[in-house]
């Protein structure tokens, strides 16, 4: 499933436990199912499913108001909405939540998605963060070390003041760890909501000068070094 660009290897564990993956008109929810290619039929939410003969590897910047995931209940627009449809099923990579923008990839590459968004890779990932108020170096220094989060301590963070306002501050942030809005949540611990987030990179990809919406192909260079660096 992930070689045919269904989603990354640990989403797809998930797909088949809920049942909406068939072999031969079968339900499956079992995990290593093995099948011959050539002749069985697999099909995931009542679509077959094929290897894909050509990786696709796009960066875009999502913009606000968009959802980071294939499809939404609620009908809101996705990022795939923003890219060509002729490229066929594509995956992003790198979730970011509805009211954030910035850097995200996309690709029918399973295994490179599961690499780039499981932890044990130690993917970085950084960020440009304008929070409410003037957080004091103390409680910047409690999230560079961490912090507990529903129960499980956040690793080390690298973050760094980029500017300050009356009333705002702006912060550099390298994470390499990316649970469900885990900045917005790190700074509410220590008092101060975020106004703005941008993702800037993930690993050797950067966002460059791309506006909202925009989206581009990765370079060959790019991709040599992203798998290279895995």
């Amino acid at each position: 499933m992930a070689y045919c660009g269904v989603a990354s290897r640990r989403k797809c564990e998930d797909i088949i436990a809920e049942g909406r993956v068939s072999v031969n008109g079968y339900t499956i929810t079992d995990m290593g199912v093995k099948i011959n290619p050539r002749k069985d039929i697999v099909k995931v939410d009542g679509i077959t499913i094929e290897p894909e003969d050509k990786k696709i590897y796009i960066a875009l910047n999502k913009p606000v108001g968009y959802i980071s995931s294939v499809c939404d209940q609620f009908g809101r627009p996705t990022v795939l909405d923003l890219v060509d449809r002729k490229f066929g099923r594509l995956y992003p990579v790198g979730r970011l939540d509805y009211d954030s923008e910035g850097l995200i990839l996309l690709t029918n590459d399973g295994d490179l998605a599961y690499r780039l968004t499981h932890p044990k890779f130690n993917i970085s990932k950084e960020y440009n963060v304008e929070v409410d108020g003037l957080p004091t170096p103390y409680d910047i220094d409690k999230l560079r070390k961490g912090i507990f989060l529903e129960g499980r301590k956040t690793r080390p963070a690298i973050i760094e003041l980029l500017k300050q306002s009356k009333n705002s501050s702006t912060f550099m942030i390298i994470l390499k760890e990316g649970r469900n809005r885990q900045i917005r949540k790190m700074f509410d611990f220590i008092g101060h909501s975020v106004i703005s987030l941008q993702r800037v990179r993930i690993a050797n990809i950067l966002l460059g000068n791309m506006q909202p919406g925009e989206w581009r192909h990765l370079t060959d260079e790019e991709i040599v070094v992203l798998k290279n660096n895995i």
